[in-house]
């Protein structure tokens, strides 16, 4: 499995290796040690959720609370998406910054981003289908969002698609009005978090 981390940090993409024969494709398409050694500790498996979409459905920007927020693991097993990691962690020295992977049937990547960054996708096919490992159950009042549109984060959604949001995610704030608010997680916040998560770890809880 080959691991790059994007240019938001604490995000990394997994890319597994396909074994293909005349039968079809065999493939790890996670893998808690891999992962370990990207991020420094395992993902504390809570809950995995599917979701299945249409082409031009956008869905985020979400976060959570931190702590505990939740971290996931994301990948398309069906279709083609266009994924977008998010740094909302206010005080960040990458503020505002965005990185995008296409998550699809064909290269099978997996995408995953720590505590307190922002995620968001759109379906570039129909009946597209993401599934995600998260590390915590979804907990309504601690869950947020950014509005996907935002002009100021200009994230590459492709012109030749009309986007269909939820409701909530269309009156959702923009960044600089959500950070303005005390909204958003603090940078500070994530770090001591995430140090947290990896002394965990290293004492074999």
């Amino acid at each position: 499995m080959d691991v790059t981390e994007l240019s938001v940090p604490d995000a990394w993409v997994f890319t597994p290796r396909q074994h293909t024969d005349s039968r079809g494709t065999f493939l790890e398409w996670f893998r808690v040690d891999a992962l370990e050694k990207a991020v420094g500790h395992p993902l504390r498996l809570a809950q995995a959720n599917q979701s299945v979409s249409r082409a031009g459905t956008l869905r985020g920007v979400h976060y959570a609370d931190v702590p505990p927020s939740q971290a996931k693991y994301v990948t398309c097993v069906s279709g083609r998406v266009l994924d977008c990691v998010v740094d909302i962690r206010s005080g960040s020295p990458t503020f505002g910054r965005w990185d995008a992977v296409v998550l699809d049937d064909v290269d099978r990547k997996g995408l995953y981003l720590s505590e307190g960054l922002g995620h968001a996708f759109i379906a570039l096919t129909d009946g597209a289908q993401v599934s995600y490992l998260c590390s915590t159950s979804y907990s309504p009042g601690r869950e947020h969002g950014v509005h996907p549109l935002d002009p100021d984060l200009a994230l590459p959604w492709p012109a030749d698609l009309t986007p269909l949001l939820s409701d909530k995610d269309a009156v959702a704030p923009s960044l600089k009005e959500a950070d303005a608010a005390g909204l958003l997680p603090r940078y500070a916040d994530c770090l001591a978090f995430y140090a947290e998560l990896r002394n965990q770890a290293g004492r074999g809880q």
